[in-house]
């Protein structure tokens, strides 16, 4: 879950989740809800109360257990101990043993038994090799047993919950098929890895839930015990529905399943989101300050690279006694894993740059500068220079003794060979950097004091302010041409036109293209509250009209050195088919009476009579003469009725509506009129 409580635009929050769990445990009381750890680390909410407002969370929807993941480690073993105490529920992890007394760490749980109707489940928890994971100085008081250490108290165990009469056992690991990554992907039957020992598949384990890699997937191992993971960050959940017979004493996994967020996104709001954010308002009151504006779109590896500018500006301006040569290090941003254009929150920094490490100043030698950091191949290690780097970055002595800043997850990474000199104030951390930043206009305007600028005129002004300004395909390229490479407009435009070609499914990279046959390409398409295009209930399709606003942009594909114009990052606001008047009323022909389409049409044609000026009833016709009625006429969002436009149409005005298709006949027969019902002006040519 890593913390993500709230709904945001690039996430559901629990508040659905919470009515979807009561639902399933009112259709079956025999109901387990477990976690597999990486609960608390990852958003302002979570954060800034230590995890605690996600462990009540818990609490509330009757959590069974929850094992402890790595990023349980982010605060160190303290704030774990603290969260064992307001939880209702037991701590998992056979695994996590104390240095000095060799017992288990005290917070730990290694399994525990949940009885139904006289049939009981065990539950065994562990934490999987997740070192790499962990800043070194959040665990120097504890060590993993894995490998075949952990196998052997698994099966020991298991073989002990067995004996005292456990039906059946599930193992909740936190691991899953090999290193950890940033997105969502699915896992072939083949890709088991060897984070799991197969032999506790051999009559030890009935069921394995696993995490910590943000994968999704259901598998079977070759004894047939399945293996499941529902993805990251809130993303979805897995399920597994387990039969029992009390008479034959019969135990199978009879289905499971994984489900994707937008599967319970629909379920009511429940109000223990409400409840826990006035509970901890005075926590997490800072993650709603307002920061300023972000120009243009950010993703992760930007970010990062600008997290390391910024380590390398605490070098120069902090630690003034040492030539600092770079900042950064190895620097990840998390889920959302951008910043968009426009208002920028404090609690937007925290979600990208989450983790509690400490800047250092560190000295390390010439060669491993170069090797771990200067010409790594690690996508993940950022760097930026200071002036002095700069000045010797291409004359590193292999036997030198050089200075950079980095935070504790790299100073403390043993093969980075780094030595720590001095800290830089404590609790001051990436994001704070990069939240000093935007509020001083690094990425856009910054402000003082957390003052929100007014928010825009919604609609757009426009002509009689009730249509949207669409430009064409045409003047969008124009717009682009008066660009500098690599330049955003500041404000955004509407263009109406065809999808010709969809490039990316995930995020609606795409091409439009007009009736005159001129195109540009779109970088990015989202819902009105920043919905991926891939999570749209109704798809957009090769042919269909889209009305889009973005921003405009003009830059470098390096890699084939081309010039490119393209709308940036926009929103869907309309998506419908263009049709003529004489296949409006085809359409409409085919439906039966009092019938009408199930989505929206586009339709242009030149106003020929208005018969009611309150309601904007109309009609228009094409250049043939065929007429469709437009009954009611509304703004371009919908909101405004015809009697208040600024000013109204008049016949001769060529007009382009939205709207659904309507067949009208009335009880007697007589009449039987296709029309716009409601219809949207789009646009006044």
């Amino acid at each position: 879950m890593h913390g993500k409580l709230f709904d945001t635009d690039d996430n559901v929050g629990v508040d659905e989740l919470t009515t979807y769990f009561e639902a399933q445990r009112s259709s079956n009381e025999n109901t387990l809800i477990l976690s597999a750890g990486d609960m608390w680390q990852g958003t302002y909410e979570s954060n800034l109360t230590k995890g605690f407002m996600m462990t009540e969370w818990l609490n509330a929807i009757g959590c069974a257990a929850m094992t402890l993941g790595n990023h349980e480690f982010d605060w160190g073993e303290e704030i774990i101990a603290e969260n064992e105490t307001v939880a209702d529920f037991p701590l998992l992890a056979i695994n996590i043993f104390e240095n000095e007394s060799g017992n288990l760490a005290d917070y730990c749980t290694p399994s525990v038994v949940v009885e139904f109707d006289g049939y009981e489940v065990g539950i065994i928890g562990a934490i999987g090799d997740c070192y790499s994971s962990i800043s070194p100085d959040k665990v120097t008081g504890v060590h993993f047993k894995v490998g075949s250490e952990l196998s052997a108290l698994v099966k020991s165990e298991a073989e002990r919950l067995r004996g005292v009469g456990v039906d059946f056992i599930i193992y909740s690991l936190h691991d899953g098929n090999g290193s950890s990554s940033s997105g969502t992907v699915d896992m072939l039957p083949s890709a088991m890895g060897s984070y799991y020992d197969a032999s506790l598949s051999d009559g030890y384990v009935d069921l394995v839930f696993e995490g910590h890699s943000h994968q999704r997937y259901v598998h079977v191992d070759k004894y047939g015990v399945y293996h499941l993971q529902g993805g990251g960050d809130n993303s979805g959940i897995t399920h597994a529905e387990v039969y029992l017979d009390l008479v034959t004493g019969e135990v199978s996994v009879s289905s499971a399943e994984s489900l994707r967020a937008n599967e319970y996104a629909s379920y009511d709001d429940s109000p223990i989101v409400d409840e826990l954010a006035e509970k901890y308002s005075a926590q997490i009151s800072r993650g709603e300050e307002y920061l300023g504006t972000n120009r243009t779109y950010l993703d992760g590896y930007a970010i990062c690279d600008i997290a390391a500018q910024l380590y390398a500006a605490v070098g120069e301006s902090y630690f003034t006694d040492y030539n600092v040569v770079l900042g950064g290090g190895y620097l990840s941003a998390r889920s959302p894993y951008e910043i968009n254009a426009g208002k920028v929150y404090y609690k937007d920094i925290y979600g990208v740059l989450p983790f509690d490490n400490d800047l250092v100043l560190c000295s390390i030698r010439g060669s491993d500068l170069l090797s771990k950091f200067i010409n790594t191949s690690n996508s993940n290690y950022h760097i930026g220079y200071t002036s002095y780097g700069n000045s010797i970055k291409n004359s590193i002595s292999q036997s030198g003794t050089y200075y950079i800043v980095t935070d504790t997850y790299s100073a403390y990474y043993a093969p980075n060979r780094l030595t720590v000199v001095e800290f830089y104030t404590t609790g001051i951390y990436a994001r704070d950097l990069f939240a000093d930043y935007v509020k001083a206009g690094g990425i856009g305007e910054g402000v003082s004091g957390g003052t929100e600028p007014a928010p825009d005129p919604t609609p757009d002004p426009g002509v009689n302010n009730v249509t949207y300004p669409i430009i064409s395909i045409t003047e969008a390229n124009e717009i682009a041409n008066s660009l500098e490479i690599g330049g955003t407009t500041a404000d955004s435009y509407y263009v109406l036109a065809t999808v010709t070609q969809i490039v990316h499914q995930k995020y609606g990279n795409m091409y439009i293209t007009d009736s005159s046959g001129n195109s540009i390409y779109v970088y990015g398409v989202y819902g009105a509250g920043g919905e991926l295009f891939e999570t749209f209930s109704s798809s957009v399709e090769v042919g269909d009209t889209v009305l889009l606003k973005a921003t405009i942009k003009r830059y470098l594909d390096t890699a084939t050195n081309e010039v490119i114009n393209e709308m940036f990052h926009a929103e869907l606001v309309l998506v419908g088919k263009t049709v003529t008047v004489t296949e409006a009323l085809n359409i409409g022909a085919g439906l039966s009476a009092g019938e009408s389409t199930a989505s929206g049409y586009f339709v242009s044609g030149t106003v020929a009579q208005i018969t009611n000026d309150t309601y904007g009833n109309l009609t228009i016709t094409d250049d043939s003469g065929n007429t469709l009625l437009i009954y009611g006429t509304y703004s371009a969002d919908g909101t405004v009725r015809y009697d208040s436009f600024g000013e109204q149409l008049e016949v001769g005005d060529r007009v382009t509506y939205y709207g659904m298709i309507y067949r009208y006949v009335n009880a007697s027969g007589t009449s039987d009129i296709v029309e716009i019902q409601v219809g949207w002006l789009i646009c006044v040519e």
